[in-house]
């Protein structure tokens, strides 16, 4: 473990075993996505309370700090679905998924694609946790035997206080393909009484992104897909931002110089949902030939170059300050 310099207000510091922190431009190592390299700032003073992030592949992350754990789009089972095949039934891991999720005190979905939602489900009703996401989110939730009153439905804009952490929401956008067209468009209206019970059951049904922060520790933006509304990140200002990674169809215009001057040029950009995510979350992170993992480092780099890339590892803690 290594603690560098990473912050924004003062200095974020970092544990990163296995994980790999990225040179920056300039550091003389010229690392692609593969490469575990990592500059060596000077030492960092203390800051704000420490919160622990440990990637669940995908988007997904377990959150930890103030005495609080936060899940954001924790899909822990991971089923193969020949090819994206809309038949493959819904499955859940529970021994997995328990051994991988703490104790939350809540749950945030971005939106209702099984890589993002599968789990949440079980978890809602095992643990008794609260969940936060869209209307189509929550209603599908109430058609799977959640208790209504676990849900906080949520449209973007809101900034909500809860015992030890504050969430703020903002309405997003999916990503799209070489046709510009995304995986089961549509929303619900109303409740449905019939569950889905296969992966084409799941409509996207909106998209948000989270901001978190758990007592005093820095603030992470979480994004859920590779597309994004400038005015609705204006002013978030996160001290981390974990973006999502384009296709490489490129299909959305210029989105990394858009995400990174709407988000301020973070002091620390975390790449996800650039992994397999059929293959086990035990396994290391496989990187998905298809998604441009190198295209958002290199611009990161060329265009924030004092932003400091942390590539993470599945189950992997990063221990950060403020």
């Amino acid at each position: 473990m290594n603690d560098n310099t990473l912050g924004r207000r003062g200095l974020l510091r970092t544990a990163v075993a296995g994980a790999a922190l990225l040179p920056m431009a300039g550091a003389g190592v010229a690392a692609g996505a593969g490469t575990a390299a990592a500059t060596e700032p000077g030492p960092a003073p203390g800051g704000g309370g420490e919160t622990v992030y440990t990637w669940l592949g995908t988007t997904g992350w377990r959150i930890e700090g103030n005495g609080k754990t936060v899940l954001f789009d924790p899909y822990v089972t991971r089923f193969p679905t020949d090819g994206f095949n809309p038949k493959t039934r819904l499955t859940v891991a529970p021994k997995l998924i328990d051994r991988h999720i703490g104790t939350p005190d809540l749950v945030l979905v971005s939106h209702c694609h099984w890589d993002h939602f599968n789990d949440v489900p079980y978890i809602a009703k095992s643990k008794g946790v609260q969940v936060v996401g869209t209307a189509t989110t929550c209603f599908l939730l109430r058609a799977m035997g959640v208790d209504p009153d676990q849900l906080i439905v949520v449209k973007g804009g809101e900034h909500l206080a809860f015992d030890g952490f504050t969430v703020q929401v903002a309405a997003s956008l999916h990503s799209r393909n070489a046709k510009h067209q995304y995986w089961v468009p549509g929303t619900l209206t109303g409740p449905t009484a019939t569950a889905p019970r296969t992966i084409g059951d799941l409509p996207e049904g909106d998209t948000l992104a989270f901001q978190v922060r758990l007592g005093d520790g820095p603030s992470a933006l979480l994004t859920g897909a590779s597309d994004f509304v400038e005015q609705h990140y204006a002013g978030l200002k996160p001290d981390i931002a974990m973006i999502s990674t384009e296709s490489t169809a490129h299909s959305v215009h210029r989105y990394v110089p858009r995400i990174l001057k709407a988000l301020d040029n973070p002091r620390t950009v975390i790449p996800v949902h650039w992994d397999t995510f059929e293959s086990p979350l035990t396994d290391p992170a496989v990187q998905d030939t298809t998604m441009d993992l190198d295209g958002l480092i290199a611009q990161t780099r060329e265009l924030s170059p004092e932003t400091r890339l942390i590539r993470p590892e599945h189950l992997t803690p990063l221990r950060l300050r403020a």
